[in-house]
Order: C-alpha cells, then structure tokens, then sequence
C-alpha cells in the first residue's frame, strides 16, 4: 500500500488525525529509528488529540458563550474578589458535587467574564455547558409554553451539567419568570450545577420576581449548596471606554 492509499484509507476510516500526522510521523520513525508499537503509538496520540481538540470545540460552540473568556484575561487588580474561590471553581469539583454559584455585583465588573471563564474551564475538564443570558431564557420558556414545546425546554436547561444564567435584574421580567425559574432550579436541585450571575442583591429579588411564593422556594434551593462570590467596585467597562478616550484625545492634540 503507498503513502496516499494508506492515507486515503485512514480517512476513510475516520482517522483523520492519524492521516494528517502521517508523513511527519513516518520521518520522525526514520530518524529516532522507532519500533512499529511506538510509531503506532504516536499516531494513535495525534488521533486522540485531534478528537478532544474537536470535542472541545463543538461543545464550546453548543455552550452559547457570549463572549470568548478566560481567567487569564481577567483583571484581578481592579475590583475585589475573592480570587481563591473563583480558581477553585474553575477546577470544575462544584460541578461534581452539584453545587450552584451566586456571583454578585454592580454592572460592569467582571461577573459575566468570571462565569463565561468558568464555564470554559468546565468543557476542558470534560463538562457539557450551557450559558443563557437571564432575558433569552425566559424568551425561551414563553416561546416554548406558546408553541407547546415547554417540557422539552425545561428539559433542555434541567439536564446539562453546567447552566449558567447571565445578568439576572438588567431587564424586566416577564410574569412567568419565577415559576419558570422554580421549575428549572428545582429539577436541577442536587443533580446538577448551576452558576447565576445578577446586579441585584439578594434581598431585593422578592420585588424583582414580583414577591411571589415561587421566590422563596428557588432561593431556598439555590442557597441550600451554594457559593456566593460578591465582586465590589467600579465598572471594568466604563474604565476602558474612558482608557480608549483618554487615549483618542492624546492622539488628536499631539
């Protein structure tokens, strides 16, 4: 068999990460004087990588982010936060223990960013995400209660291991925002995580769902095994709007 029909029938196969290794690995065997079992086993390596590279990507895309995050690219020197906590999140263990995560905080400094990049961590320790901002979730569950598809939308955000629900209090909410929530809490309680991010305290969600019964029975459940990160400070964005402006004005009167 030559070198392109060796190739072609790795493809077709469905080992393509064997087949575009496959002359870099044949003159790395030729140099190092390799055995049959360790070339086998390189391309069996580069086979592996290329599926776990391509997993990772098609769950990154299912996840929804929002913005492409990391904790790398976080500012920890800007606004106070309780750094070990958050690391120890990203470690993805809450999510085993089905845990969920409050992350708190005024607009702007960095509670969407530390859920996003936490979310990341999550799919590369082999977890399935899924991030909704609050208003398109509950978009969703009307839609869906008006198509009479709601039981497999709850379903949908019941059953992934890692849910997170981004920027709860920045819109109003519709009537059924409670309920809706209650039921995917309470389906989710200790069999799945969940990670809320809100610019409201909690106190003040009573009013902001309408001081409904269905409040106090998420709340109850979402505090029950839960780990509250507060991030206080100032705005991360409206910093670097004024950084860019400062700097567009220096650029115009030099």
């Amino acid at each position: 068999m030559t070198s392109d029909e060796l190739d072609r029938s790795l493809r077709q196969l469905r080992l393509g990460g064997m087949a575009d290794t496959l002359s870099l690995r044949s003159q790395q065997a030729r140099a190092e004087n390799l055995g049959p079992i360790d070339f086998i086993s390189l391309l069996v390596h580069d086979e592996l990588q290329r599926r776990g590279d391509r997993l990772i990507a098609r769950r990154i895309k299912a996840a929804g982010f929002r913005d492409d995050k990391t904790l790398d690219t976080f500012d920890w020197k800007f606004n106070a936060i309780d750094r070990a906590l958050i690391f120890e999140l990203a470690t993805g263990r809450f999510i085993e223990q089905h845990e969920d995560v409050l992350l708190l905080g005024n607009a702007g400094v960095g509670k969407s960013h530390i859920a996003q990049a936490i979310g990341m961590a999550a799919i590369h320790s082999g977890f399935r995400v899924l991030y909704r901002e609050a208003h398109v979730l509950f978009e969703d569950m009307l839609l869906a209660g008006a198509t009479g598809e709601r039981s497999a939308a709850i379903a949908t955000y019941s059953e992934i291991p890692l849910l997170i629900i981004d920027d709860l209090g920045m819109r109003k909410l519709p009537a059924s925002a409670a309920e809706d929530l209650l039921e995917i809490v309470m389906r989710r309680y200790e069999r799945a995580a969940t990670i809320l991010t809100s610019n409201r305290p909690i106190e003040d969600w009573p009013k902001l769902f309408g001081d409904t019964p269905a409040v106090a029975a998420f709340l109850d459940r979402l505090m029950h095994h839960s780990h509250l990160a507060e991030i206080r400070g100032k705005s991360y964005r409206l910093h670097q709007h004024s950084l860019t402006a400062r700097g567009r004005k220096a650029t115009a009167s030099a």
